[in-house]
């Protein structure tokens, strides 16, 4: 089971900060997302969205281990 962290607005659009799901991989996960939550779904594949498995940055495809976290990231502003 992988744990899943929100942050952001992305958080605000699911209505949860941190939910378990079981998933192999990160496509699976982003399917089984976008079955509960759509709009969700439309707010991960947005430019700038960055998602970390265990603390590290992916890009692409990505097998998840028993209990990994993974994060989503809004796109980051600032100085």
């Amino acid at each position: 089971m992988a744990r899943v962290l929100l942050f952001g607005r992305l958080s605000d659009i699911a209505g949860w900060h941190e939910r378990p799901f079981e998933a192999a991989s990160l496509s699976s996960l982003k399917r089984l997302i976008a079955d509960q939550a759509p709009d969700l779904a439309t707010a991960l594949d947005a430019p700038g969205v960055q998602t970390a498995v265990d603390q590290i940055v992916v890009r692409g495809e990505a097998v998840l281990s028993e209990g990994a976290e993974v994060a989503f990231l809004p796109p980051m502003s600032g100085g």
